[in-house]
């Protein structure tokens, strides 16, 4: 079973290698052409396959384009699902999220979204070195899998729904920001009162 793993893991590794493209992201259109990207780990192998993958499907990527990808988290997180009978080995199951948004003007946000990938692998405790390279290799081939699905994902969003989610942002930070004004005049305008005085004998 691991060998059949390694070996479908080692084939997508290779196929990526030479330039094979996502499934779903190298000849589909996007709506966007133009995006600035960033991530809480700027040089994060993650944020570079996203600018890669959009730059490929003719989205200019730069800094001070009109909307803002920013991958805001992204954890892995592995548990044991069940045990060989000879106690010799287990089966771990991985998780990884990543966490998504995209802002527009005024660093108001429009969309928020989280993703997620699964795969188990069999951990062989006579064989940690296979084991571990195993894992290493799921671990690249989920990341391309999230990447993947960010990249479907951004390919429904059109300039025109995130101008109309602007402009309801824009009207919902306007609104926050007259009731906090209005309770702050609310607050200057009580009267004051007088401090009490103690009367002394």
């Amino acid at each position: 079973m691991m060998k059949r793993n390694l070996m479908v893991l080692g084939l997508a590794t290779l196929l990526s290698a030479c330039g094979f493209q996502l499934r779903g992201t190298g000849d589909t259109h996007f709506a966007l052409t133009e995006l600035d990207v960033s991530a809480r780990n700027e040089y994060g192998e993650t944020v570079k396959q996203v600018r890669k993958v959009l730059e490929n499907n003719q989205v200019k990527v730069y800094g001070s384009a009109p909307y803002h990808l920013i991958l805001t988290r992204e954890d892995s997180r592995q548990r044991t699902v069940s045990y060989a009978r000879n106690s010799t080995g287990a089966e771990i199951e991985l998780t990884n999220t990543l966490d998504y948004e995209i802002r527009g003007a005024n660093n108001l946000l429009l969309l928020h979204n989280q993703l997620e990938v699964q795969s188990v692998y069999n951990q062989d405790q006579n064989n940690i070195t296979g084991s571990g390279q195993e894992a290493v290799q799921l671990a690249q081939e989920m990341r391309r899998n999230l990447v993947q699905k960010l990249a479907q994902n951004l390919q429904m969003v059109t300039p025109q729904q995130l101008e109309q989610l602007q402009q309801t942002a824009q009207a919902k930070a306007k609104a926050d920001a007259d009731a906090l004004a209005a309770a702050r005049k609310a607050e200057r305008d009580l009267p004051q009162q007088s401090p009490i005085q103690i009367p002394t004998e």
